[in-house]
């Protein structure tokens, strides 16, 4: 599988005024969770760079809590990915609450790294940056660009590591599932 990373956006288009965010709403969860997705794919390396800037911070601040809590959360994540792939039950689970899923994984990773004493650098170097791609890519509305990205990602012309992280987490948007469905019927 060849893995492409998506480009820099501009941080003006990343960060702008307030004219291109908007709350969204939250009666409609399936349209949130579009928004949500795209976002994470379009603007995913402006994430890893913001995401890197606080980690490294961090890091730097307390190295050997930073990694513990680094490893802990990739074991316990790796864990759950693979017993939702064994585990009807937690499959569903994982499908029909992405967030709860993964707000399970946060909390099996701080109890794990609270044993060792390494809360605060969980909380700033790992959950903050996690909780503040969520609050951006919730409130950035989508352009053009962003949406047509996303469905060359999500009928397989493209593979992103965000990508491939939604995959693991069963997290693709519904127009694209549908877009991709109609692409492999008409090459049959």
């Amino acid at each position: 599988m060849d893995v492409n990373f998506a480009p820099l956006r501009a941080w003006d288009d990343f960060f702008p005024g307030s004219d291109r965010f908007a709350r969204p709403d939250f009666r409609d969860i399936s349209k949130w969770n579009n928004r949500v997705v795209s976002n994470l794919l379009y603007y995913q390396t402006n994430y890893l760079v913001v995401a890197a800037m606080m980690i490294s911070v961090v890091g730097f601040l307390s190295p050997f809590n930073m990694i513990l809590g680094g490893i802990v959360v990739v074991l316990v994540f790796t864990g759950f990915v693979w017993a939702a792939h064994n585990k009807d039950i937690l499959r569903r689970m994982k499908k029909q609450y992405p967030t709860a899923f993964v707000m399970v994984v946060m909390l099996a990773s701080y109890f794990l790294i609270s044993m060792f004493g390494g809360v605060m650098v969980f909380v700033f170097g790992i959950t903050f940056p996690l909780l503040l791609m969520f609050i951006h890519a919730s409130l950035r509305l989508r352009n053009l660009k962003n949406k047509l990205e996303n469905k060359m990602e999500g009928i397989g012309l493209k593979r992103t590591p965000m990508g491939i992280v939604l995959d693991a987490l069963e997290q693709q948007e519904e127009n694209v599932s549908k877009f991709a469905d109609y692409i492999s019927k008409v090459k049959e």
